[in-house]
């Protein structure tokens, strides 16, 4: 039989277990054709690179299908149908793959990767609390007021002032 792989994106705002019902459903589909999913891989929710349908975002989902050709046609035509599938793609492939896909490669390899704010101080020296005058900002320190202007009329003292004579 010719293999076949297969990519669905569901709507965004269906739960995972909604996916898992949907894509056990496509399974179901495929082996009353006389077919068989070899592989199944769920990619999680991804962003989108463009807006289909008012969603940003979709539940990914892979099959590696061993199936006759109306079995890919009926799928394919309960896709198409189905409201919480937003796209697909069938790909008739020579040979299918045993190893997990690359997105689920790259996905492991997520977590070895260091995470990118230590790399941005390590080649810096270790935080060092500023010295006592460096801490306070130059407009922070208290200045002496200003001594008021002088009351015009003759040099009389300000009523504030007291004068001794």
């Amino acid at each position: 039989m010719p293999l076949y792989e297969n990519v669905f994106i569901a709507r965004q705002d269906i739960s995972g277990a909604q996916v898992d019902a949907l894509a056990d459903g496509f399974t179901q589909l495929i082996a009353e054709q006389g077919g068989e999913i070899k592989k199944r891989e769920y990619w999680g929710l991804r962003n989108l690179a463009y807006r289909m349908k008012k969603n940003r975002k979709g539940h990914y989902v892979l099959f590696n299908i061993d199936a006759p050709a109306p079995a890919i046609a009926e799928l394919e035509r309960t896709m198409r149908i189905n409201e919480d599938v937003l796209r697909y793609l069938t790909l008739r492939v020579d040979q299918l793959e045993g190893a997990p896909s690359p997105v689920m490669q790259s996905r492991g390899s997520r977590e070895d990767r260091p995470r990118r704010d230590r790399d941005r101080y390590e080649s810096r020296d270790r935080y060092e609390p500023r010295e006592s005058s460096e801490a306070i900002p130059e407009r922070a320190v208290e200045r002496p007021p200003a001594e008021p202007p002088a009351a015009e009329g003759g040099g009389e003292p300000a009523p504030s002032e007291k004068v001794e004579a």
